[in-house]
């Protein structure tokens, strides 16, 4: 956007990581620490700062992209009087919430549509949950592409860039043998992922596959919705599931594995499953918004209810043992043609030309 606009991000600081974004990207940067949790006086406080910096950049649009910078965001820039205010819903963490939390959640979303001029969710399911619960007027709300926040850059995760002999050295690295199947999750290792179901469905398809691995890639988060301390002894006592933690680069993982495991309760669009099938790997995914729109059942994965440990046990198997419909070549060309990077960036310049057009 930076060759067509003066770009500024705002972010909280992410140990530095928002200032590598400026030099990568040629942009001007604002540090406004926001936090992920219901904190009142940092909330006002970064309001308070967001809309200093949009009276002093007045910018012609302001687009925020997760709950907290997008409540944060859409308030401040209608209180700075700026013209274009859109905001990317790119999942809902409502969606599993229940009583008061639920009831304030459903007030808070509704205050950061009210603000925003545009609502952009980034699945078709999101769309019809937004309307279904009326949390805004139909006519601001649009699907941009065929869903996604940002795309897929489909030369970044290629197969073609890791040879055999590199599979083959890595996979022994982690001592996993060349005729092992290989699932791999990757995202957070909480509950609300599906880590739990998971991790059962796996223990029980092991007791009759010795020949299999489950790879958990990513981050534990001990306060935001742990997992429980029974499914964290399964992970450690199981010599077949392999907890990686955090890693920066996913590729590699994915180049090894034979098939995608995501069990998410709630997404909005998951980068997780478009990086997979643009590395040419099946996936098992729950029938939840932006999974199901992604994935198409024994073509290019399998669909599973939410929860539901049998389903995901019986969908492994399947995967082991029975071959679905489209080849890596095939999964990989459908992003290609729908969801890469560089046409979803031509269709959110679309929409920001036409909005300033209009104006």
């Amino acid at each position: 956007m930076s060759q067509y606009f003066e770009v500024v991000g705002i972010s909280s600081s992410g140990d530095g990581k928002l200032d590598e974004v400026s030099q990568q990207e040629g942009i001007k940067t604002h540090t406004v620490e926001m936090t992920r949790k219901i904190t009142p006086f940092n909330d006002l406080k970064a309001l308070w700062s967001l809309y200093k910096i949009f009276k002093q950049e007045k910018p012609d649009i302001v687009h925020t992209h997760t709950p907290k910078a997008g409540t944060l965001g859409m308030m401040a820039a209608y209180l700075a009087k700026v013209p274009h205010r859109l905001h990317t819903i790119a999942g809902l963490p409502l969606m599993e919430s229940t009583g008061f939390k639920r009831f304030v959640l459903d007030s808070v979303e509704k205050i950061t549509y009210a603000c925003a001029t545009r609502i952009y969710p980034n699945s078709y399911g999101l769309l019809k949950f937004i309307e279904e619960h009326k949390y805004t007027i139909p006519k601001k709300l649009k699907v941009i592409g065929h869903g996604s926040s940002n795309g897929i850059d489909v030369n970044y995760f290629d197969p073609k860039l890791y040879d055999e002999s590199f599979k083959e050295d890595f996979r022994k690295s982690l001592n996993i043998d060349s005729n092992d199947f290989v699932f791999v999750f990757v995202g957070r290792i909480v509950k609300d992922k599906g880590i739990e179901e998971l991790v059962e469905a796996f223990t029980r398809v092991n007791k009759d596959f010795d020949s299999i691995k489950l790879i958990l890639v990513g981050g534990h988060e001990k306060q935001l919705d742990p997992i429980s301390s029974e499914t964290e002894k399964c992970i450690d006592n199981n010599d077949s599931i392999l907890a990686v933690g955090w890693q920066a680069d996913v590729r590699p993982f994915f180049a090894i594995s034979n098939a995608l495991a995501f069990p998410s309760y709630r997404e909005g669009f998951p980068n997780v499953v478009m990086q997979a099938c643009t590395m040419g790997i099946p996936s098992i995914v729950s029938d939840i918004n932006g999974c199901n729109e992604l994935i198409r059942h024994n073509e290019n994965g399998i669909i599973v209810p939410v929860k539901n440990i049998n389903r995901l046990e019986l969908a492994m198997i399947n995967m082991l043992t029975i071959k679905i419909s489209e080849t890596p070549k095939e999964i990989r060309n459908y992003m290609i043609k729908n969801f890469s990077r560089e046409y979803m960036h031509k269709e959110i310049l679309s929409c920001y030309n036409k909005l300033l057009s209009e104006s």
